[in-house]
């Protein structure tokens, strides 16, 4: 029955969208890129998949035994792909799709929906985090309960009202599990309390680490990733107009060798610039899928002359 879906949803994507190649990067670079290696760059373009509309994706999750590629969007839908990574993207096709719902299976209320981070722990649970009001929940990815919740998991007191963030829409934004220190997010910007320039990584378990923001105006975390050593990939965008510079940066954030207080020590990996002649777009979600290998995906935002990208690479 799954397999039939899947054909359905392929047809649908042949008729409606599809998956294309890309380049959004200079013409004066090459697959290396300061840090990093660019193995494969895709759009895609679906318009609809199981009459979910597809857009305004946030965030996706990577399970390598199964080859499921997860997609969540904002507006609390969840997409499932069959994704084989190797030195390009081999394999990119449709499977599911699927309304994320609460634990009795009726739908989020819509200002409760904006789902914005995910991840999968090591027991390959599928972990999502929300803004507006802020919750981290293990939901269902496969069969017939597919995006039904299972369980809340309790919040570090500082992050649990809403009013402690700079706006409703810049809570929980990001989303990884570590194999240490268990399920860790950040919010997009800092919370009222901390300077705009200081990040802070918080273990639910009750950990905390700081980093420095990057000195672009505005520039936000929107995803986090646990990296082969066990320090964090962090994607930072920046953007404050159509005349400015659209900035995405990756960085890599030492936790390992951060004690005390002070700021972690970090390191940039990759700095993209539309002045620059990046085609960048809204990157909003970042995957690990093999070792020392990333997808990042951009947020679409549900606007025509928005793409949503998919960016496989490597990081030296």
């Amino acid at each position: 029955m799954r397999r039939l879906v899947g054909v359905l949803l392929g047809c649908l994507g042949l008729l409606y969208g599809g998956i294309s190649r890309v380049d959004i990067t200079p013409p004066s670079v090459g697959k290396h890129f300061m840090g990093i290696e660019i193995l494969d760059q895709r759009m895609l373009s679906y318009s609809h998949l199981n009459g979910m509309k597809f857009s305004e994706i946030s965030d996706l999750a990577y399970h390598a035994k199964t080859h499921h590629l997860y997609l969540v969007s904002d507006e609390g839908r969840l997409f499932t792909f069959r994704a084989v990574f190797g030195e390009t993207i081999s394999t990119l096709e449709p499977i599911d799709a699927v309304e994320l719902k609460k634990k009795n299976a009726k739908p989020f209320k819509r200002w409760r929906r904006d789902s914005e981070g995910m991840t999968l722990d090591g027991e390959g649970r599928l972990l999502i985090s929300f803004e507006g009001k802020p919750k981290v929940g293990w939901f269902h990815k496969n069969l017939s309960k597919a995006g039904v919740m299972i369980r809340k998991y309790p919040l570090p007191k500082k992050l649990r009202s809403p009013k402690a963030y700079r706006t409703k829409n810049k809570s929980l934004e990001a989303l990884a599990w570590h194999p240490q220190y268990g399920i860790l997010t950040v919010a997009e910007w800092p919370l009222k309390q901390d300077h705009k320039k200081r990040q802070t990584l918080y273990a639910l378990l009750g950990r905390e680490w700081h980093f420095q923001a990057e000195p672009e105006a505005r520039s936000a975390v929107s995803a986090i990733e646990v990296m082969d050593d066990g320090n964090l990939l962090v994607l930072e965008r920046s953007y404050t107009g159509m005349m400015n510079p659209f900035v995405i940066t990756l960085k890599k954030v030492y936790i390992q060798q951060c004690y005390g207080r002070g700021n972690c020590p970090t390191e940039i990996v990759a700095k993209m610039s539309s002045h620059k002649g990046w085609d960048v777009d809204n990157f909003e979600g970042l995957a690990r899928v093999g070792k020392d290998r990333y997808v990042m995906i951009s947020d679409d935002n549900d606007n025509f002359f928005q793409k949503t990208l998919l960016l496989y690479f490597e990081v030296k």
